[in-house]
């Protein structure tokens, strides 16, 4: 099997496997979903940046794993759930939930037009990646702490 064949199947793997997450730790699980979406978000990184040859599947399993993972990732943010220190997400996300929805909202609208125009070129790529990663930069901006 080729590592590109590899690379496929990890990701449709990590796509399909359920996570194995405490139901009762909110933050703990949204923090590992957050880490898939950054994972599969490498390799369109990878692609736009010319450090990886473009490839239509990868780039397709990319946005799907990171489609899934954010579908319904907003219940894992309900009040009283925020861990001062131990939380990349700031309080504003509960402070201003509204806006924070909206850009959740806005971020998912933006892969579900990724995964859809299934782009088969690296410049048919690069505007649906660059809407995808606009829209979680804007929610990294206001509702992330930095780190790591």
């Amino acid at each position: 099997m080729s590592s590109l064949n590899k690379c496929v199947l990890v990701l449709a793997i990590a796509c399909l496997a359920p996570l194995v997450i405490a139901a009762d730790d909110p933050a703990e699980e949204r923090h590992e979903r957050m880490e898939k979406v950054g994972d599969a978000a490498g390799p369109v990184g990878g692609m736009l940046k010319g450090e990886l040859e473009f490839d239509a599947a990868v780039a397709l399993a990319s946005f799907v794993t990171m489609q899934q993972q954010v579908d319904g990732i907003g219940a894992l943010f309900p009040e009283g759930s925020y861990v001062a220190g131990e939380d990349r997400a700031t309080q504003a996300v509960w402070t201003n939930r509204a806006d924070f929805d909206q850009k959740m909202s806005d971020f998912s609208a933006a892969l579900d037009a990724a995964v859809a125009a299934n782009p088969q070129d690296l410049e048919a790529l690069k505007p649906v990646a660059q809407n995808v990663f606009k829209n979680c930069k804007a929610c990294h901006e206001d509702y992330r702490s930095p780190g790591d």
